[in-house]
């Protein structure tokens, strides 16, 4: 029997994972908070999620085709769909379409095919669209409808949301935590319900997509600076689980902060990572002009990657240690 020798590159061994498995998974996570963004934001919510979806598709489609020149095209693994989900769960749902089309440009274009496409981008797309937007358009993109107006879009009536009553110091005012946790408040659309969110979390580790490690050390971190802040003066200072429950802390924990291209490796990076997000999320939102923080957290900590994977490698197998 003759012998050969097969010489190849790792991996050698693979489980039957791929992207398109993980992409599409994660988006049936997103289907419980898309479901709970219509029943509280109604017409409003599918219109801005649909133009979010379609742009994303066309842009990175025609990119593709007719900018990079590649043959093969690439929105049939889901990551622009996923992109898109997620920029328009960080959107409110009066937002006007042309906005929601230069968000979709500038995360898709920008965000992810500048850097040569999905694996290579260093920044989370969907935030780079949404940051964008928030810059550009401050007005138009803090401007939160009301939940209960279900045929309503372009003319809802807004309201503040819980972040800018914390921010104004009107803790009385802020809705029931049991309200805040079913969804029925103001804010993005796919950030309001934590049952919502925390049931695609479960879905998510039952099918191995992510692990605890990030979106723990994000809520961990969270809840902990907020309730020392909260025993220092309950009076100023909301209870921390309000903190947990408002905004888009479960949101960027669970689906943003964990995207396998921006976020580190191994688990003493994702601890780290998630423990920094979660201290500059807290910051921002006690000490800086923004209600809300966790877009920019994100984004600042998206660029430290490099360095947490650098410093928390494993030893080469046979080292030995000084």
């Amino acid at each position: 029997m003759e012998n050969k020798l097969i010489l190849s590159t790792s991996p050698h061994l693979h489980n039957g994972d791929t992207v398109e498995r993980n992409m599409y998974n994660v988006i049936l996570a997103l289907i419980p908070a898309l479901i709970a963004s219509f029943l509280f934001f109604g017409v409003g919510s599918l219109v801005v999620t649909l133009a979010s979806v379609v742009s994303c598709v066309f842009f990175e489609w025609s990119i593709t085709k007719y900018l990079l020149k590649r043959d093969r095209s690439t929105i049939s693994d889901g990551s622009a769909v996923l992109t898109g989900l997620l920029l328009a769960f960080n959107l409110p749902s009066n937002l006007p379409l042309y906005i929601i089309v230069i968000g979709s440009l500038v995360a898709i274009g920008v965000g992810k095919m500048t850097f040569g496409g999905l694996g290579n981008n260093p920044f989370n797309p969907a935030l780079v669209g949404r940051v964008f937007l928030l810059v550009s358009f401050p007005a138009k993109m803090t401007t939160w409808p009301v939940t209960g107006q279900l045929t309503a879009y372009a003319d809802a009536v807004t309201g503040a949301t819980p972040l800018a009553l914390i921010k104004q110091g009107a803790i009385d005012q802020l809705p029931p935590l049991g309200q805040m946790f079913l969804g029925n408040t103001g804010g993005c659309i796919g950030e309001v319900s934590v049952l919502a969110l925390l049931i695609g979390f479960a879905w998510l580790l039952h099918k191995k997509v992510i692990t605890w490690h990030i979106p723990v050390s994000i809520m961990v971190t969270v809840f902990v600076l907020a309730g020392v802040m909260w025993l220092i003066n309950p009076e100023t200072y909301a209870n921390p689980l309000y903190h947990l429950c408002s905004g888009g802390v479960m949101l960027g924990a669970i689906f943003m902060a964990t995207d396998y291209v921006t976020s580190p490796m191994t688990g003493k990076g994702q601890i780290i990572y998630g423990i920094c997000i979660g201290l500059l999320v807290m910051v921002i939102r006690l000490f800086g002009s923004y209600p809300e923080g966790m877009s920019f957290a994100i984004l600042i900590m998206n660029s430290v990657v490099p360095l947490l994977d650098n410093w928390c490698k494993p030893k080469r197998f046979g080292e030995v240690g000084k």
